[in-house]
């Protein structure tokens, strides 16, 4: 069995507090909010910190405040707020699709949104314990010198494994981090580095204490996410995509007439976030530039998700075969856009539950 290593516990109940307890703590103390994911990797010692700062009583991380100019979520809502909320909708169906297929019903329960957000990088030779790790001189993520998933590379390839990360950046959103010295806000897509390692922009001392987002009228969203089983296990591959449509109905041009359907009408802005296939989300900026003053018709599905597709460059660190996991990007990517298009899409998401690899082709020996 198991067993975590022992700490120290505090339990602030305003913001400012726990910002104070971790700038005198340095980086020795980490926040916790459901623990989901610190607490198991604290069992297996890739994470050890000598003090444990609750965020559960701390009452304004819990808030949500939706509008129609902008919105802000407390980093400590659980997955399961918002998944079952029926605010996060429309635009927001990205976030709420992304909450309601992180893992099981039981840790959704428990895991919050800023937690999910910071969730540590995974790789099939980090995510083991310890004494698995020391038996290969363990790797560069933790207590080793050398990426075991490609040894001649300085830095780390452990993978974003985040299902909402990817979402919310589609959305657009903002993060706010708090600090005993300073309060800032960044965009969450440069929150992230792609290096395992050092893959997050939050200092030790800060906190992740809101998200922000802006204006979402006239914007739809969708997330889709790949994994051997249908629930529990991590993204191995996953695609938030988000359109704002024209509120005119019509094509621009004299020789244009109105139409109806989300799939007749001109794009006007667009978001498209492949998760899961490195170190932090890759935001695909000239597949979506592509989609600008266009219908989602099925020829441009096709392109743009051809398009995105190239970003993608999944490594051997996880789940499947990394070649098939870069080939079914693209249809991923047009699951999503066929989506917010209003095609009938239920059937692939039914499928995707038991979407597995083609079996290896081994030679036939003599």
């Amino acid at each position: 069995m198991m067993r975590l290593p022992l700490f120290q516990f505090r339990a602030p109940r305003t913001l400012e507090e726990a910002a104070h307890i971790l700038a005198g703590e340095g980086p020795a103390a980490m926040p916790i909010a459901g623990g989901t994911d610190l607490l198991p990797n604290m069992k297996r010692r890739q994470q050890v910190p000598k003090t444990l700062m609750s965020l559960r009583h701390i009452e304004s991380l819990t808030k949500i405040d939706l509008n129609a100019t902008s919105s802000s979520l407390g980093a400590c809502l659980t997955l399961t707020d918002i998944a079952t909320d029926p605010r996060f909708r429309n635009g927001l169906t990205a976030l709420a699709q992304a909450a309601s297929q992180v893992a099981t019903p039981h840790i959704r329960n428990m895991a919050t949104l800023g937690g999910n957000l910071c969730l540590d990088t995974r790789c099939n030779y980090y995510d083991q314990n310890y004494e698995w790790r020391k038996a290969i001189d363990f790797c560069l993520k933790k207590d080793g010198d050398t990426c075991w998933v490609a040894p001649g590379s300085p830095k780390c390839m452990a993978v974003s494994s985040t299902d909402t990360a990817p979402a919310l950046i589609a959305l657009g959103a903002r993060v706010r981090l708090v600090s005993s010295a300073e309060i800032r806000e960044v965009p969450l897509a440069h929150l992230y580095n792609n290096d395992g390692l050092h893959y997050i922009n939050r200092r030790p001392d800060e906190i992740l204490s809101e998200i922000l987002l802006d204006n979402l009228h006239n914007w739809r969203s969708t997330y889709w996410k790949l994994r051997r089983r249908g629930s529990f296990d991590f993204p191995v591959l996953s695609v938030a995509a988000a359109v704002r449509f024209s509120s005119s109905g019509s094509r621009p041009g004299p020789a244009s007439g109105p139409m109806s359907g989300p799939g007749s009408l001109i794009v006007e802005d667009a978001r498209i976030v492949i998760g899961s296939t490195a170190s932090r989300p890759l935001v695909t900026t000239e597949a979506a530039k592509l989609l600008i003053g266009r219908p989602l018709t099925p020829d441009t599905i096709a392109e743009i998700a051809n398009q995105a597709a190239k970003i993608a460059k999944p490594l051997d660190n996880t789940d499947f075969d990394l070649s098939w996991r870069k080939k079914v990007t693209a249809e991923f990517v047009s699951y999503a856009l066929r989506e917010l298009a209003d095609q009938d899409t239920s059937a692939e998401r039914q499928s995707i539950t038991r979407l597995t690899p083609p079996a290896p082709q081994f030679p036939i020996l003599p």
